[in-house]
C-alpha cells in the first residue's frame, strides 16, 4: 500500500494543468516556445512531469500571467535562471573542493 506521504514522481499533464491552473493546451504550447520545458514522454507516448518540470512550469506561469512578461522575455528570464544556477552548482562543487583540500592540508600538517 502506499504512503499518502509519498511523492510522486511523474504527473500527467492534467494533473499538471489542474496544479498550475492553465489548460492542457496551454502547456502543450509552452513546451514548443520553452527549451527549457520538455517533459518525457512514457511507453504510451503520454508526457510525464517531474517535480522539477511543474516547477518550470509555475515559473512561466508567474512570468507570463503575473509579470506580463511577452513570451521572448519569459524566455530570456527563463535562461538567465538557468545560466544563474549552473554558476551557483560550480561555486558549490569549487568551494567543497577548496573545503576538502583545506581538510587534507591540515590533517597532514602543512
Amino acid at each position: 500500500m502506499a504512503d499518502a506521504d509519498m511523492e510522486k514522481l511523474y504527473y500527467s499533464i492534467g494533473e499538471v494543468s489542474d496544479i498550475v491552473g492553465q489548460e492542457p493546451h496551454v502547456l502543450r504550447y509552452w513546451e514548443q516556445e520553452f527549451d527549457a520545458l520538455s517533459p518525457r514522454k512514457n511507453r504510451a507516448g503520454r508526457r510525464v512531469y517531474t517535480e522539477e518540470d511543474i516547477a518550470t512550469v509555475e515559473r512561466i506561469r508567474y512570468l507570463l500571467k503575473d509579470e506580463q512578461y511577452t513570451i521572448a522575455g519569459a524566455r530570456q528570464a527563463i535562461r538567465r535562471d538557468s545560466a544563474r544556477k549552473e554558476v551557483r552548482d560550480d561555486l558549490r562543487a569549487l568551494r567543497g573542493f577548496l573545503e576538502k583540500l583545506r581538510n587534507n592540508l591540515r590533517e597532514k600538517g602543512a
